[in-house]
């Protein structure tokens, strides 16, 4: 067997294996600010400025902490420009995953421009997304940070990931309360029960 070379990352991915509590600490994500190469359109005009920073109340479960991180952003440009500045912290960069994702619209094509990172925790930056769709949020990013407390959480830590971008999404009125985002959610899929029984 092979020792890996230094630049292979280390992943605490969860599996049954165990885990030491200093482990979490001891590495820095290995692509900080991923190249974001996207010509958003001719007519919107590029914001330089770096937009605010917000963060949620942490949560945590059996030693495990996630916080939310929320910015308003208009072009990836700016994506980047919040993820490195929340690299500056180092609290935030020793994290073990920082799950983001983002959903910017653009006027002149009525679409959106969005896209995840699961930054070694599978599967989290698309369950991430797909909350921000379902709660039809535009034009801001959501990174949830989580530093792993040598417990496996299983299933469980998808459900305190989402939470924790639901509830600085409320809290910063790009949704509307838990409560109302779930009836609005079951409606729309009585909707789709409805429109798949008729075309049947």
């Amino acid at each position: 067997m092979t020792e890996p070379g230094p630049d292979v990352k280390k992943k605490t991915e969860e599996e049954d294996i165990e885990c030491e509590d200093d482990l979490v600490l001891a590495c820095q994500p290995e692509n900080q600010v991923k190249t974001l190469d996207f010509d958003v359109s001719e007519n919107r005009t590029e914001i330089e400025e770096l937009p605010p920073i917000d963060h949620g109340i942490p949560i945590t479960d059996r030693r495990s902490t996630f916080q939310a991180h929320l910015a308003p952003v208009v072009c990836p440009k700016q994506v980047k420009m919040v993820l490195a500045k929340l690299y500056e912290n180092k609290k935030i960069a020793s994290a073990t995953h920082n799950i983001y994702a983002y959903r910017i619209y653009c006027e002149d094509k009525q679409t959106f421009l969005q896209d995840c990172e699961d930054d070694g925790e599978t599967a989290a930056g698309g369950r991430l997304l797909h909350l921000m769709e379902i709660l039809n949020v535009r034009d801001v990013m959501v990174v949830v940070s989580r530093w792993y407390g040598g417990v496996l959480l299983g299933p469980d830590r998808f459900k305190h990931i989402n939470n924790c971008a639901r509830n600085i999404l409320v809290e910063k009125n790009y949704t509307n309360s838990p409560e109302e985002s779930s009836k609005a959610l079951g409606k729309n899929k009585k909707v789709r029960k409805d429109k798949k029984r008729s075309e049947h």
